[in-house]
């Protein structure tokens, strides 16, 4: 394998780097759970983010590795992420969100640009990290959910949405548990640059980053940096943080008290079935 075009990971990781010239190619792997998002694997990503920094790739694509970008987060009783959010201080648990978006703010102010590549499903807390990206393109049958599919919290996800598809689309995705979209859709609105058939969207994806990589490294930056500080002006970052402050004060309600017992005591498939019935 030539320098420039390796495959950097361990055993047990939960994302995989691989470098093609100036692309590096940040895969979610998890499989075995659609890739959900774990602390540990925003913390490898945030990782691997710092270490492309020193680096001489040009573009980052983000994707997901088997049948999905990401469900979302890991919300499976056997996950301390959200999962416990009720038996924690509405303190504690604001900080736990505040984490998650300081991760994602690693992909935000990351020098390079992020081109989020999604496939399959792209659920929640996944359609977050991809709003924290540069340009997102999508295959066109992917599934796209805003609010999850069990109405576990409020006000953390679904207030994002709202700068690249507008308030009345957002509340849609918000106030209807699991309400999906396919990625042509995602398009039209304005939540993905593109929309391609599946087959096609890796050679698509590459290409477009190829075409950005053509541009040098520092004209990238400041081009990146002028574009999200309009963003920023508009408010985008302190919408996130706000976002950790009134989704935490949900996780504490007795309402999601009550559904994260459901979850116990039915189990997570079972819990969705009954919100869709």
């Amino acid at each position: 394998m030539s320098q420039g075009d390796e495959t950097a990971t361990t055993p047990s990781a939960e994302v995989r780097v691989e470098r093609d010239g100036p692309i590096a190619w940040l895969t979610l792997d998890r499989p075995d759970r659609l890739n959900a998002l774990s602390m540990r694997m925003l913390d490898e990503l945030a990782a691997h983010l710092a270490d492309l920094e020193k680096s001489d790739a040009r573009v980052v694509v983000l994707r997901g590795a088997g049948r999905a970008f990401s469900a979302g987060y890991d919300v499976s009783g056997e996950s301390e992420e959200i999962g416990d959010a009720h038996s924690r201080s509405s303190v504690a648990d604001r900080d736990r969100q505040a984490a998650y978006i300081d991760r994602f703010t690693r992909i935000w102010r990351h020098p390079q640009p992020v081109i989020a590549q999604i496939h399959g499903y792209c659920m929640a807390g996944a359609t977050q990290l991809a709003l924290f990206c540069d340009i997102t393109v999508v295959a066109d049958d992917t599934q796209i959910a805003a609010s999850p599919a069990i109405p576990l919290g409020g006000g953390f996800i679904s207030p994002l949405w709202s700068f690249q598809v507008g308030p009345q689309r957002a509340k849609e995705m918000s106030f209807v548990p699991g309400r999906r979209i396919d990625g042509r859709t995602a398009a039209e609105w304005g939540f993905a640059h593109a929309a391609v058939p599946a087959a096609e969207l890796e050679k698509h994806t590459r290409e477009l980053a190829l075409a950005i990589a053509k541009t040098p490294a520092s004209i990238l930056r400041m081009k990146k940096l002028a574009i999200n500080r309009v963003q920023e002006m508009n408010g985008f970052l302190t919408v996130a943080g706000m976002g950790a402050d009134t989704d935490a004060l949900i996780h504490t309600t007795p309402d999601v008290t009550e559904l994260q017992e459901l979850v116990k005591e039915i189990g997570l498939k079972q819990a969705i079935a009954h919100f869709r019935g």
